[in-house]
């Protein structure tokens, strides 16, 4: 506890003893944040192509699970199929990023791992803008998917969804 002003004692300011902690605890992360971060040199073109592989899965079960929902005779759990709408949302955000320049090797009449090698159409690199905005269109369908507040309004949100996919499918994505 500090005395007076008149003590010979020392008090650590006005601040307290925590303040001085919590100066201490800032410099130590702000050193360690001045640290070099991972190599990313080693990430090649393969593990995008295979990330962007995994997050359109992801998006295909979403939209699976919400379409089997809508198509049940069951009673629809509305938060439930608002919840896959929502990570379909987020996941389109992203998606788009998944195409650096390097990934563009597809290659006509080759021959293809369906599970490590691109279907992505070289259109895609030309019309990079076009297919941004699409996957931005449907982030935002499914964003408003996500806070429908009753089925037929979700309904008619995910029958617009899936022509956003098929259209986007139909310009930049290569069945050989």
């Amino acid at each position: 506890m500090c005395r007076p002003a008149n003590s010979s004692k020392n008090c650590p300011g006005p601040f307290g003893r925590g303040f001085v902690a919590i100066a201490f605890a800032a410099a130590v992360l702000a050193a360690g944040c001045a640290t070099p971060g991972p190599d990313q040199s080693v990430a090649t073109a393969a593990d995008a192509i295979f990330s962007r592989k995994i997050v359109m899965d992801t998006i295909n079960n979403h939209m699976d699970e919400l379409e089997g929902m809508l198509a049940s005779a069951e009673k629809l759990d509305l938060a439930e199929a608002r919840e896959h709408a929502d990570v379909i949302s987020v996941m389109f955000m992203a998606f788009p990023h998944l195409f650096p320049p390097g990934t563009n090797q597809w290659k006509l009449n080759g021959e293809r791992d369906a599970g490590r090698d691109t279907y992505a159409s070289p259109d895609l690199r030309k019309n990079f803008a076009d297919f941004y905005g699409r996957a931005g269109r449907a982030s935002k369908v499914a964003y408003a998917a996500s806070r429908a507040k009753e089925q037929g309004e979700l309904r008619t949100l995910i029958a617009e969804l899936r022509t956003v996919c098929n259209s986007c499918h139909a310009a930049y994505l290569k069945t050989d």
